[in-house]
């Protein structure tokens, strides 16, 4: 796969071999949080029509996917987004079935039902040190190992970060 910034205000996402690459025109245009948010969408739509195709015995090596944005005030914010895909194998009869997929897209179901954001945060206690993210980490680490026996310490304090994974340390019961 590969994302091409075409402008400060849209992106393309388009089949590639190989990992996948996020192009700009210039060394000077940067890739911004909402090129990110618009390429998730983008990534997103792309794949649903995919998996569609592959269904509905249809190639999908063609299509590629934009999305442009606009913002808006009151709050400053991203007030609009445009999905434009090009299909070039797509049959004409197909289309509105090919619209009607790319709405079931779960980011794009994100951002028309938008989920409730919670933020939180932490500071350093008045008349302490701030302490840096990585020592923050470490004195979980060993909290975690100080902890009595009979209490199992849990896989934040250990130091895993999501994933099903198993952490090497953590006891069989954790």
């Amino acid at each position: 796969m590969k994302i091409t910034l075409l402008t400060e205000y849209s992106v393309r996402l388009e089949p590639t071999d190989g990992p996948m690459t996020i192009e700009a025109p210039s060394a000077e245009q940067s890739y911004s949080p909402f090129h990110m948010l618009a390429g998730s969408l983008a990534y997103c739509t792309w794949s649903v029509l995919a998996s569609w195709a592959t269904h509905a015995n249809l190639e999908a090596e063609d299509l590629t996917v934009d999305v442009s944005w606009q913002f808006a005030e009151d709050p400053y914010r991203v007030g609009a987004m445009d999905i434009h895909f090009a299909w070039p194998s797509l049959p004409a009869k197909r289309l509105n079935a090919a619209k009607r997929v790319a709405e079931m897209c779960t980011v794009h179901a994100t951002l028309t039902h938008p989920p409730h954001i919670a933020i939180d945060g932490e500071a350093a206690a008045e008349g302490t040190e701030a302490k840096s993210a990585d020592q923050q980490m470490a004195m979980h680490v060993h909290a975690a190992a100080d902890a009595p026996a009979s209490r199992a310490p849990a896989r934040a304090e250990l130091g895993t970060i999501g994933g099903d994974e198993e952490h090497p340390d953590a006891p069989a019961d954790a």
